[in-house]
């Protein structure tokens, strides 16, 4: 099966996948406001609705050849809402306890890996009765990875995906005093496998979900290798994972210092460098995709991600402005006509 050209694609991503992403997120609306506990409600229908653009973004790997859209939609939906939610509750609700983020998050290695029993995720928190709404996104998941003929041989390094971003959000939401040395600490152990990038560029990289569903969208192929794999992780891990991360960053760094919430881009000298180093992952994705199965694809994600963040109003603020701009530039051909497409779709609020 041939890769639809990147302007078809964006076409398809639009009409066919937005539609149906808004009906998940509905129906996961509705769902959340069964909860006995107010500020589980509260968390759920916030992450629903001010991060709907996450679960819109991942979902363009509903389009890649081979896959099933509407069940890649039901299980890139559901994933990441859990993804949203659990950040919410990390977060937002007041609670700073390590023992109690590990806990919520193994409702990703569940959602993952079928064989693993479903685990008490508030066991620690302080609020419990969400009326199974976390549950049930993990049993959605679940049932969706297991249509899937080659999951055996994604199913490692989505484990390793998936460890890394629970302990990045255990770390990364303890109280400010402790968060930092944690996550040091923790990015040190790692960083050896990864030369030419920091710790903090390290952890960057472990925040995205992108090439879980990757991977996912991978699995669908009955045929598929080991190579192409592992192939599929060197070039997500840490290239275009991180190039996707520090875009979030970077364009919330203001709002991030006036909050105090950790924000990566923060340990970069000035926004000169900044601007290097997300050159530097831009350049080191498109090289080591264009080695991937159907490397336009990825060329289009790459794309995608640059316009998606780089139309945000944040992107545009004093100093972002020329940076979003040589980093647009630096997108290859139809970049500007992608980010034109996200400033119309962000006018009308479809994103």
């Amino acid at each position: 099966m041939k890769c639809d050209s990147g302007i078809k694609l964006v076409f398809k991503f639009v009409k066919n996948v937005f539609p149906q992403v808004t009906d998940q997120l509905a129906y996961w609306n509705n769902l959340c406001h069964n909860a006995e506990d107010q500020m589980l409600i509260e968390q759920a229908a916030s992450s629903l609705k001010q991060k709907k653009f996450h679960a819109q973004g991942g979902s363009v790997y509903a389009l890649y050849p081979n896959v099933n859209m509407q069940n890649a939609i039901k299980f890139i939906v559901s994933f990441q809402t859990i993804s949203d939610y659990l950040d919410n509750l990390c977060d937002r609700a007041g609670v700073k306890d390590e023992s109690a983020f590990r806990q919520l998050h193994l409702s990703m290695l569940d959602a993952i890996d079928p064989q693993r029993p479903i685990s008490n995720y508030y066991r620690y928190y302080p609020y419990k009765q969400d009326s199974n709404y976390l549950i049930s996104l993990v049993e959605e998941c679940r049932k969706q990875i297991l249509k899937l003929p080659a999951h055996s041989l994604v199913l490692n390094i989505l484990k390793k995906y998936v460890a890394l971003y629970s302990e990045l959000q255990t770390y990364k939401h303890l109280s400010p005093h402790v968060r930092e040395h944690r996550m040091l600490g923790w990015a040190n152990s790692y960083i050896s496998q990864y030369p030419g990038i920091s710790c903090w560029e390290f952890s960057a990289a472990t925040g995205s979900t992108l090439g879980i569903f990757m991977l996912y969208a991978a699995a669908h192929d009955p045929a598929l290798k080991e190579d192409e794999v592992h192939g599929i992780d060197s070039s997500y891990f840490p290239w275009i994972n991180g190039l996707h991360i520090l875009l979030d960053y970077y364009i919330d760094l203001q709002e991030d210092l006036v909050t105090d919430d950790l924000n990566f881009t923060y340990y970069y000298e000035n926004l000169e460098q900044c601007e290097e180093r997300l050159t530097f992952f831009l350049n080191q994705a498109l090289t080591s995709c264009s080695k991937l199965r159907y490397p336009k694809f990825h060329i289009t994600v790459i794309k995608g991600l640059l316009a998606m963040y780089l139309s945000d109003p944040k992107a545009s603020n004093g100093l972002n402005r020329l940076t979003s701009r040589n980093l647009l530039r630096k997108g290859l051909s139809g970049t500007i006509l992608y980010h034109n497409l996200c400033r119309i779709l962000r006018s009308a609020k479809v994103i």
